[in-house]
């Protein structure tokens, strides 16, 4: 089963390797993994997707608890989880197959980004199955290239991950 697992940390070099090395030791694959300062520029929040059962995702809670450097953890339950994934593609899209690609991208809500007499570039954010689709939708023109973020989260409702002290 895949989680998410929301972690704040000090905005200091190593960090990422420390934690990405902790999951490494314990031959934890990352599916996704994403890192950004928060509203306060010492402190990052990497969110990470990980296939594993629920024991282990509490072993590597635990353990991401352990660095020093890691002010909060927490992993947020699939019903309570706001996630989007940024992908930006670009497709081969000569004159006879320009108009067929913007109605998919319409009706997926993707937004055009450069288009050029043989290209068309597209960018997407939603979540992780809906970027999939869109890729299946948009294959059979041609993609030419194709980069995604990994996953960004939140926790729906009134509940957060905040650090407000000092670090």
């Amino acid at each position: 089963m895949k989680h998410t697992i929301s972690v704040l940390v000090e905005n200091h070099a190593g960090v990422l390797s420390r934690i990405s090395g902790l999951f490494t030791r314990r031959g934890f694959n990352i599916d996704s993994l994403a890192v950004g300062v928060t509203d306060d520029p010492d402190i990052s929040r990497i969110t990470i997707i990980v296939t594993c059962d629920e024991h282990m995702t509490e072993q590597v809670e635990k353990q991401l608890n352990k660095l020093i450097e890691v002010l909060k953890v927490k992993t947020i339950p699939d019903e309570e989880l706001i996630a989007r994934e940024l992908m930006i593609v670009k497709l081969s899209a000569d004159a006879a197959a320009r108009r067929d690609i913007l109605t998919v991208a319409e009706v997926m809500e993707a937004k055009i980004l450069d288009i050029t007499p043989t290209t068309l570039t597209l960018q997407l954010a939603d979540v992780p199955q809906q970027l999939e689709r869109f890729v299946q939708l948009v294959e059979p023109y041609g993609i030419l290239e194709i980069a995604r973020t990994g996953t960004i989260a939140l926790q729906k409702g009134s509940d957060t991950l905040s650090f407000r002290g000092k670090v």
